[in-house]
């Protein structure tokens, strides 16, 4: 857990840096994750889901886990991992015109049904931010 303020401010400037996450939940009492678009405003994290799961209604006002990193997004020789996590409680919210655009196009559909944004906020609490360096990329198996 992180206790230092910069230490915090580092994993929400680290979390702006991927456009995706994943947000996990407790639903009927079984844990679930799913995968989120999201920015960071402030000391906010705001998430777009698809509204047709009913994911961000079953969110609302519940404690839930958020996580990001950079495992995909590595540019070439770049040997530094790291990954943020943090849990807090999710609201519905209404993004404004400058976060709406800060999230960027939505996705045309998910699971081949029209994509209908909903938006939740959080207050991430407990934040934690590991680092790994020295590994490798992901190697490319050459068959025979």
């Amino acid at each position: 857990m992180l206790s230092a303020p910069t230490d915090r401010l580092r994993a929400l400037e680290l979390l702006d840096r991927a456009p995706y996450g994943r947000l996990s939940v407790s639903l009927r009492a079984l844990p679930f994750v799913t995968v989120a678009r999201h920015i960071v405003s402030g000391e906010s994290v705001l998430l777009r889901l698809h509204g047709g799961f009913g994911y961000a209604q079953a969110c609302d006002g519940n404690v839930v886990a958020y996580g990001a990193d950079n495992l995909s997004d590595r540019r070439e020789g770049d040997e530094n991992v790291w990954t943020v996590q943090f849990v807090g409680t999710a609201r519905l919210f209404t993004p404004s015109p400058e976060e709406l655009a800060r999230f960027g196009r939505p996705p045309r559909t998910a699971d081949a049904t029209p994509f209908h944004p909903e938006y939740l906020c959080i207050e991430p609490q407990f934040t934690t931010l590991h680092r790994l360096e020295g590994v490798p990329a992901r190697q490319v198996a050459h068959s025979a």
